[in-house]
């Protein structure tokens, strides 16, 4: 029998170029904060170099045993727990934990955060995330989950490391409101689906949800002291079918659901135009004293409200008062743009009139930029959408605005010609289109100071449905909230395109049916 010898040099070569071979298959070690994808874009990012690596015994501690701040933190466990399988507890503590632990604590000794600010410092030993108020908190959470792999958003667990940069994040917004429309009243969205969207907000640091619940094709919201609106009113939708309304459980479901996620809803009732399926529910409510047909088109400015008869304004102040209780937020949106057959006359003295029924119930107007025809109350807020003189004449009497041009923000404007969803009657709106503008200096002659923040608006005469909503919010909506949280001077395209391409395995992870845009370089996978 022969017997060779082992060659030992050739065995560690081979384990060696394996070696080589199987870490060139896994994802990049982070290593540079800085160089992590994170919309908005933060207000400071120091980077030290090393790894924090979240393990499967790792907890979340909170130097607090306030209701609140458990459920922020169980907000982030929650986040955690389902792609990375590990057992995340959310715990309180009086000292800092041992290491390999996430730590939640406020407040801090920045007044430059405010409310809704946060320092987020992360060491190969510890992630700790401190702020002035629970707000801040959840803000500063959605960094977290944007510095994780993007695999952190599946529904499943993943087999990976979790690792993330070290360094500190130290954030703030530039505006206090952040937000986005939705239109439920052409067609109706159900409750999981109005959620779905609220989610979206959330991981993006909007603050506001503004909730469009009446229009000519559908009322959506239950009155019970006029019960007609919800049941006829909001039997139809755009191109027919059941329509739908929510009962006013539901509506609270949905407001508990955003005010956990420290969004504020603000409930819309178009008037005095936008109001067919008002006035096909209630005969009295038509200067002629009979009920309109349902209307199931797209045409805008046919309707009014009859503005000389009393019982409009008992009608206005039945729903305002109702909505008000059910609202915890401080507005009240009462509409007011297109009331194209409402005479001038009749519309600025219900303009005023409905003023007063709004702040009679504890609440601030915010309206569509015609409101400024009528002389506005203190603490009133204009919505710009389409005419800059409207906008001047409310910042001429000492009114904040709300910044959403059609031709910039309009989430149901098409993409370009070949979009198959929406209109275009405000003009394409590519992704960079809907990126490159500051709402700070759209405007001559209107600045910062007058602008209260920014609003996204999604109109729904075309789209039906929640994936063909995904595909027109899309990956325009990040871009709006950076507009909103990030100052101008620290957003170039050139720099955003490249992180919100980053995004896009994000968005994969989430399920979301997003727009592939050519002027965004997706990574490879998802071209």
């Amino acid at each position: 029998m022969i017997y060779r010898r082992k060659n030992t040099s050739v065995s560690a070569f081979v384990m060696i170029f394996m070696t080589m071979i199987q870490m060139s298959c896994t994802t990049t070690t982070p290593s540079d904060l800085s160089k992590e994808s994170i919309i908005p874009r933060p207000v400071s990012i120091i980077t030290t170099g090393d790894r924090f690596l979240l393990k499967e015994n790792a907890d979340i501690y909170i130097k607090s045993e306030s209701p609140e701040l458990l459920q922020v933190g169980q907000c982030l466990a929650d986040i955690l727990k389902p792609s990375t399988g590990f057992d995340i507890e959310v715990k309180s503590t009086v000292n800092d934990p041992e290491p390999g632990n996430i730590y939640l604590t406020m407040p801090t000794s920045n007044a430059n955060l405010g409310n809704e600010g946060y320092e987020l410092t992360i060491t190969k030993n510890l992630v700790k995330l401190a702020a002035n108020t629970p707000e801040g908190l959840f803000r500063g959470i959605q960094t977290i989950r944007q510095i994780l792999p993007s695999d952190i958003e599946k529904n499943s667990k993943t087999e990976r490391s979790w690792e993330i940069a070290t360094g500190t994040v130290t954030d703030y917004p530039l505006y206090s409101y952040r937000g986005a429309m939705l239109d439920v009243a052409r067609h109706f969205f159900s409750v999981n689906d109005v959620k779905r969207f609220i989610d979206f907000m959330a991981c993006y640091k909007m603050n506001v949800l503004h909730l469009h619940l009446a229009d000519d094709q559908g009322w959506r919201i239950e009155i019970k002291s006029w019960p007609n609106l919800a049941e006829r009113g909001g039997s139809t939708q755009v191109g027919g079918g059941n329509g739908g309304y929510y009962t006013q459980e539901q509506y609270s479901e949905i407001v508990n659901y955003a005010e956990k996620r420290y969004i504020t809803i603000i409930p819309e009732i178009d008037m005095p135009g936008h109001t067919n399926a008002a006035l096909a529910s209630y005969a009295e409510l038509n200067c002629n004293g009979k009920a309109t047909e349902l209307y199931t088109g797209i045409k805008v400015g046919f309707s009014t409200l009859c503005t000389n008869k009393e019982i409009t304004y008992k009608f206005v102040d039945d729903v305002v008062r109702e909505l008000a209780g059910m609202t915890p937020g401080p507005y009240i949106h009462i509409g007011g743009d297109e009331s194209h057959v409402t005479k001038k006359e009749d519309y600025i003295p219900f303009v005023s009139k409905v003023q007063d029924i709004v702040i009679a119930h504890g609440k601030q107007v915010i309206g569509w930029d015609e409101i400024s025809l009528s002389s506005l109350k203190a603490n009133s807020v204009a919505q710009y959408w389409s005419n800059a003189e409207n906008a001047k004449r409310a910042v001429n009497q000492g009114i904040k605005l709300v910044v959403s041009p059609g031709a910039k923000a309009y989430l149901d404007m098409k993409y370009d010609s070949t979009t198959t969803l929406g209109q275009h009657w405000a003009g394409y709106i590519e992704v960079d289109t809907a990126y490159i503008w500051d709402p700070a200096t759209l405007v001559p002659g209107i600045g910062k100071e007058n602008v209260l923040g920014v609003e996204a608006p999604l109109w729904t005469e075309t789209i039906s449905n929640m994936e063909d909503m995904e595909y027109m919010v899309f990956p325009r909506l990040p871009g709006y909230a950076e507009i909103g949280w990030t100052p101008a001077s620290m957003r170039k395209w050139d720099e955003y395109k490249v992180r919100l391409g980053e995004q896009g395995e994000r968005f994969k992870a989430m399920g979301i049916n997003y727009y592939k845009s050519g002027r965004v370089p997706w990574p490879d996978t998802e071209k």
